[in-house]
């Protein structure tokens, strides 16, 4: 028996299977809820950030498809037009959450309509079947067009539908006014035979300006200099043409020209929600100042290179440590810096052919920077503007002229070991030069302290230095001496009876002027006298006060009736550091603490005992005791009228007694007391010989190792470079502060190894300062962006400390994450709102264009500020109806306003985008 065919029309189609899949995946997400699919492993978007998304692939005929569900984890609340944190979708329709379905393939979007309209009509079927009014897009012709069709099933009546598109081209005159796209806006749901220039409509309508301050006229602008000519950019010769750089007078532009990490601001000004009728209203409102925004926000434009590398070299401290620290792990290769020189070592040998020397001029302008300018100008306070952490890092100070040594190194021959060892070579013969000629060491003080704190070559530089002027004063003082023994006619010096008697006389006179009793200066020249000795209570010849300084009070001897005269002593010895540790050593060697105590005072002692001998020649140790240490003499009250003639109120003889320690049998200072011969300053040995120190510490300089001047040299260029840095000038920027304190305890702990005496493991070592090198350019890079950021907004304090610490907790974070910030967010966009009285200062960076500006840019949109256009206009017309009088109006809200039209405009004179969506009763 045989059976007719027949169709079976209960299998499902393609198509049906296609919308049914889609149905599923959208019941699945559901019933997840946004708790749920964020547990599964939603996706965080970057931008925006309160967005999350899911994602299915399925496959329809011979295509591929890619369906997306956008969402946020919170979905109170009504979408907030101007919000910087929305998807593209949501601010171009209004929507919070969606679906987008695109085909997968280069370009992402449907170019054929008809595929593009099916695709659609499923997503729309199969979110009806599952009660859902999320809207659905597909994106559609060119990418570049960023074009979409969408729709929304809104309840059981009504449907929304969704179309954007836009133009790349020249854009009509009349839609790059406010009032063309006002009348745009209007066709799309008035009747063509309304003059909808007359017509009165009520349209809401809300705008978004973005300015961006002008740039720089390339005319005024000056190249920033490479590494190769950064050396000779300080070179008086050159001719800049009167250009000026952004940083010309911050502290670091005299060793190198920063690239500005502020490039601008944008400035976004907010029109809240108006109501227009009419088209001329529109008109008036593109010449109504920006002042009358509701809301004014601003946004740096910041450069990239504050967190990626920079693209080619960059110029700054921080790169030229990163040099010097090569440097040092190059000068181990050596015993001395001459060997990186000569052509004949093993050293060289193993050095690269790009260490290249600079030529012989440059090495002179360095030398005349250093040693021949400003040599009167002597540096006597380095602490000075100081950073209150600077004495934390064993270095020069800033101004010190190892400290400019070190600067200079840094930029010489790209900081290379060769040309650091040139370098250092004429260093060493100038400083040889001026100790040879008695010339005042430049940018070193002669104050006669050495400052254990700092490195030991500068330690040894002021040794020279005071060497160099205590020569200088014994040579004049010869001079000055030899003099005296010519008479000014030529005639043969006196003899030595009659410089005797013109010396005594001399003395006599300066002791006699320093009286303070009241008698007669007479008395005392006739106790020279032969014959007139008036007891104990005068000197006689051969006890002439020498070398007195001058009364002290009204102390009196206690063996004479003679006033007390402080004497001109010698400074005490001084000493560098590696001298303390060499005579401890020795002492140390000799005998305990106590010895080593009292052999470092006994030269001094002496001296001074000898000084006071020869200015007192009547006084005892006592007497010595009340003018040198008074705390070891006991005064004793008076307790009875003294008779025979003499006055309570002449105060003498003192009446007292020594100390328990200086009365003890044997005491080290009556010893030397008895031993020291009645001597003035002038006449003692100088407890520092300057010839044997300057030529001990020149010998130092010539002989010292490669790795022990790198060492020092890298701890005061790290110290030389924050100091010049921390003069920056940004305001009340706390972060900064806080950030330049922590540099200088980071810096300290780090170079620590290199202050020890032993040598620091080589390869640690090294990777630890090449890890600061890191921390500082970070350190570096931000307080560029904060002396920018102050320089800008310096009236506008707030403001300016607002912006800095956004970027500040955006940028410090990210510094040198390099691979691993790959996923960061790279673009910062936080923006202050700025305040009323804050408006004007935000307004003056909007300088009117210059006359060659002008005749480059024909200005068309308007809405212009101080002649500036804006760059961005974004315009939102709504229309609100309440559908409550509808047949097919839904019962349950029937007081609820529905947005019927909504068109939302993006665009310049040369791009707009049109984003246009219309609810509709099906």
């Amino acid at each position: 028996m045989q059976f007719e065919g027949f169709d079976d029309f209960t299998l499902a189609s393609s198509w049906e299977r296609f919308i049914s899949e889609i149905e599923a995946v959208c019941r699945l997400w559901l019933a997840d809820g946004p708790k749920n699919l964020l547990e599964k492993g939603a996706i965080s978007l970057d931008t925006p950030k309160k967005l999350y998304k899911v994602k299915f692939e399925m496959k329809y005929g011979m295509k591929n498809y890619l369906m997306e569900y956008f969402f946020e984890a919170n979905n109170e609340g009504d979408s907030v037009d101007w919000n910087d944190d929305l998807h593209d979708l949501q601010l171009s329709f209004g929507v919070k959450k969606f679906l987008v379905i695109a085909p997968i393939s280069a370009s992402g979007v449907v170019l054929d309509a008809p595929e593009a309209s099916k695709l659609l009509s499923a997503v729309s079927i199969a979110l009806s079947n599952c009660g859902s009014t999320w809207p659905a897009f597909v994106p559609v012709h060119d990418p570049s067009r960023k074009a979409y069709i969408g729709i929304q099933n809104m309840g059981t009546v009504f449907t929304r539908r969704f179309e954007a598109d836009r133009i790349g081209s020249q854009v009509p005159v009349r839609l790059m006014h406010l009032e063309g796209l006002y009348e745009l806006f209007v066709s799309k749901f008035s009747f063509f035979m309304v003059d909808v220039s007359t017509y009165l409509f009520q349209v809401n309508f809300t705008m978004r300006l973005t300015y961006r301050t002008p740039p720089h006229d390339e005319d005024d602008v000056t190249p920033e200099a490479d590494p190769e000519t950064a050396e000779s950019a300080a070179d008086p010769d050159v001719d800049t043409r009167g250009k000026t750089q952004w940083d010309d007078d911050c502290p670091w532009t005299e060793w190198y020209s920063a690239e500005d990490p502020v490039k601008g601001f944008e400035l976004i000004t907010i029109w809240s929600n108006k109501v227009v009728e009419n088209s001329l209203q529109m008109a008036e409102l593109e010449n109504v100042s920006s002042d009358e925004a509701e809301k004014w926000f601003i946004v740096p434009i910041l450069s990239p290179n504050i967190t990626d590398e920079p693209k080619g070299n960059t110029v700054g401290f921080a790169s030229q440590l990163r040099l010097l620290v090569n440097a040092l792990d190059a000068s181990f290769e050596a015993q001395f810096m001459e060997d990186f020189v000569s052509a004949e070592n093993s050293a060289s040998d193993n050095l690269n052919s790009s260490l290249t020397i600079p030529p012989p001029t440059v090495l002179d302008r360095v030398l005349k920077d250093l040693f021949h300018e400003d040599i009167g100008a002597q540096s006597s306070d380095y602490i000075k503007g100081e950073h209150k952490n600077s004495r934390v890092i064993k270095g020069a100070p800033l101004e010190s002229l190892f400290a400019q040594f070190c600067l200079n190194c840094l930029w010489f021959g790209n900081c290379n070991i060769r040309a650091i060892a040139v370098l250092w070579i004429e260093f060493v013969r100038e400083v040889r030069w001026f100790w040879e000629e008695s010339q005042p060491l430049p940018r070193m003080p002669t104050n006669g302290v050495i400052d254990l704190s700092t490195c030991l070559i500068h330690q040894k530089l002021q040794m020279l230095s005071i060497c160099i002027e205590k020569r200088s004063r014994l040579n004049q003082s010869n001079q000055d001496h030899a003099s005296d023994h010519i008479e000014e006619d030529g005639k043969v010096a006196a003899g030595p009876t009659q410089m005797r008697a013109l010396t005594e006389e001399f003395d006599l006179k300066h002791d006699s002027s320093l009286r303070r009793d009241g008698s007669d200066s007479s008395v005392q020249r006739s106790c020279i006298e032969p014959g007139n000795a008036v007891g104990s209570a005068c000197p006689q010849p051969d006890q002439i006060r020498r070398g007195s300084s001058g009364v002290v009070g009204s102390m009196m001897l206690l063996n004479s009736h003679q006033m007390m005269h402080a004497p001109s002593t010698q400074d005490p010895p001084i000493m560098t550091e590696d001298m303390h540790e060499e005579r401890l050593r020795a002492v140390e060697a000799l005998g305990g603490a106590f010895s080593f105590s009292a052999q470092l005072e006994r030269d001094i002692l002496s001296s001074d005992m000898s000084a006071f001998k020869a200015a007192n020649p009547d006084a005892v140790f006592e007497d010595f005791i009340r003018w040198h240490s008074p705390g070891d003499w006991e005064n004793e009250e008076i307790e009875e009228k003294r008779t025979s003639g003499e006055r309570l109120t002449d105060g003498w003889p003192p009446r007292g007694r020594l100390s328990e320690r200086m009365s003890e049998n044997g005491n080290s200072w009556r010893q030397i007391w008895n031993e020291a011969p009645p001597l003035p300053a002038s006449e003692q040995k100088p407890l520092l010989d300057p010839d044997r120190e300057g030529e001990k510490v020149l010998h130092y300089l010539e002989t010292l190792r490669p790795h022990q001047l790198l060492e020092q040299m890298v701890s005061t260029a790290f110290k030389a470079s924050a100091d010049t840095l921390s003069q920056t000038s940004f305001g009340g920027l706390k972060q900064m502060t806080t950030r330049m304190d922590q540099l200088y305890l980071t810096i300290a702990s780090i170079l620590k190894p290199l202050q020890a005496n032993v040598m620091p493991e080589k390869v640690e070592m090294v990777g630890d300062l090449r890890r600061l090198c890191v921390i500082f350019e970070h350190v570096e890079k931000l307080l560029i962006l904060a002396a920018s950021m102050h320089r800008r907004l310096s009236q506008a304090p707030r403001l300016s400390e607002t912006i800095f610490a956004d970027c500040y907790s955006y940028y410090s974070p990210r510094m040198g994450a390099g691979e691993l910030g790959s996923n960061i967010q790279k673009e910062f966009n936080m923006k202050q709102q700025v305040r009323r009285y804050e408006r004007r200062v935000v307004e003056n960076m909007f300088t009117p264009p210059t006359a060659n500006q002008s005749w480059r840019k024909v200005l068309s949109m308007g809405n212009l500020l101080n002649g500036h256009e804006p760059v961005v206009r974004e315009i939102i017309f709504f229309i609100q109806d309440s559908m409550s009088h509808d047949h097919y109006a839904d019962r349950r809200s029937p007081h609820e306003d529905i947005e019927t039209h909504r068109m939302y405009i993006c665009g310049t004179s040369n791009d707009l985008r049109v984003a246009h969506s219309v609810t509709s009763c099906d």
